[in-house]
């Protein structure tokens, strides 16, 4: 009697989806027009952002404050107040009258660009010029000095120097021209031409800058740049530990040349992912700061406190940076994009730096109030500049990160731990093109 032989039934064979065909996806619209259209919105709008900014200053002014100090008890000095308060455009300039102590704390804090002041001997100087004018002898002109303040930024110290110049210039050509009529009312016949030269413009109008930078500041712009350098370093460095982190625990591929790896990928949570990244950061930005105040040393650059610098800028790398990373953890590749925009894009039109906000389109001036990078940017320069006051930007720059830093934590850990209580795992799901 033969043995029955069980029959067997062959395993099926797993499902295997076909490679697309590469000319199938190359030929599809979507594939050229996504980098395409992409491309064209993020560079139109660096050129809109960019040179809507920089190209006319001076029509955009709003608001720009200078001062003027009187110490003059005569009517002379209070004919110069009058008319720089009346003169110039109040919808374009915040002409400020105040005391010398108060107008240089202002200047300390970067609260005005220039100051005009006004000698206490200004109207008895004037008084002797036109006294003295057909005398024999030397007769001194009245001095008015305008001081700007490069420390707040090299451009708004060019047009407060300008401005309060030719308005102060125009004041003295009208005190000219009633001092001649005087004298030569005085006199009863024409001026001689070298008498009605000298009167034509009675007062001597010196500028200077207050304080001025020492030299290694690239005119001013080390601060800007610092604080860009600072913010790079946080925006570029999420995108390196994010790449990096997501190449070794296997959720993107490692290429490098014609290499190419996608390690076997490691079951970890979302959040878990993140706090090693924020981890990363916050270590990077550590030795960031210190490899900056080592080369700007290096280099000839002034830096008047250099530990609270280094402990500023960890403190600002790891604030852009751990917010950049949470914004890539919770949206993706999308994220990369909004960092872009947020951290550069609309940053650095906006920082104040280059161009006062009070000489920008307004638009500027709302985003100044948020953006990273005008935040960055005051607490530089009132560390570079203003010896680390408090109230010259550095209060306001370390309060904002903190709040940006706080942000960007809440972001990253709310979502991320909603995406791992759903089971929204990072895994590749390979998807059909309809």
């Amino acid at each position: 009697m033969s043995e029955s032989v069980p029959h067997r039934h062959a395993a099926p064979e797993p499902h295997r989806h076909a490679a697309p065909n590469p000319w199938t996806t190359i030929r599809t619209p979507r594939f050229w027009l996504t980098p395409i259209v992409v491309s064209l919105v993020v560079f139109s709008a660096l050129a809109l952002l960019y040179l809507a900014g920089i190209l006319n200053p001076t029509p955009n002014l709003r608001h720009f404050p200078v001062a003027v100090v009187n110490s003059d008890a005569g009517a002379d000095g209070k004919q110069i107040v009058d008319g720089l308060v009346s003169g110039l455009n109040p919808d374009q300039f915040d002409v400020r009258v105040l005391s010398e102590d108060a107008a240089r704390a202002q200047l300390g804090r970067a609260e005005i660009y220039g100051l005009v002041q006004i000698p206490s001997d200004f109207s008895a100087k004037l008084q002797a010029l036109g006294q003295g004018a057909l005398r024999p002898g030397q007769v001194i002109r009245p001095v008015i000095t305008i001081s700007t303040n490069p420390r707040a930024g090299e451009l708004g110290s060019s047009i407060a120097g300008l401005t309060l110049g030719k308005a102060v210039n125009e004041m003295s050509a009208k005190i000219g021209q009633r001092i001649s009529a005087q004298v030569q009312k005085a006199s009863g016949a024409p001026l001689p031409g070298g008498v009605s030269l000298a009167l034509t413009s009675p007062v001597d109008v010196q500028v200077n800058d207050f304080n001025p930078l020492p030299g290694g500041t690239g005119n001013g712009l080390s601060a800007f740049y610092y604080a860009l350098l600072l913010l790079l370093a946080g925006f570029t460095g999420s995108i390196l530990v994010s790449s990096l982190v997501d190449s070794m625990l296997g959720f993107v591929p490692a290429e490098l040349g014609p290499m190419y790896r996608f390690a076997e990928p490691v079951k970890i949570s979302r959040f878990t992912t993140l706090l090693v990244k924020w981890g990363l950061m916050a270590i990077m930005a550590v030795l960031t700061s210190a490899v900056y105040i080592g080369i700007a040393t290096a280099l000839g650059m002034p830096i008047p406190n250099a530990w609270t610098l280094w402990a500023y800028g960890a403190f600002t790398i790891a604030a852009v940076g751990i917010t950049s990373t949470s914004l890539i953890a919770v949206l993706g590749s999308v994220g990369l994009l909004v960092n872009l925009f947020v951290f550069v894009m609309l940053g650095l039109p906006s920082n104040g730096a280059t161009i006062p906000l009070e000489a920008a389109p307004r638009v500027f001036g709302w985003l100044a109030k948020f953006e990273p990078m005008h935040q960055v940017f005051l607490g530089a320069r009132a560390l570079l500049y203003f010896d680390g006051r408090a109230d010259a930007g550095l209060t306001h720059s370390l309060t904002m990160s903190a709040v940006g830093l706080l942000i960007g934590l809440l972001i990253g850990g709310v979502v991320t731990r909603i995406y791992d209580r759903r089971g929204l795992q990072r895994s590749h799901t390979a998807t059909d093109d309809t």
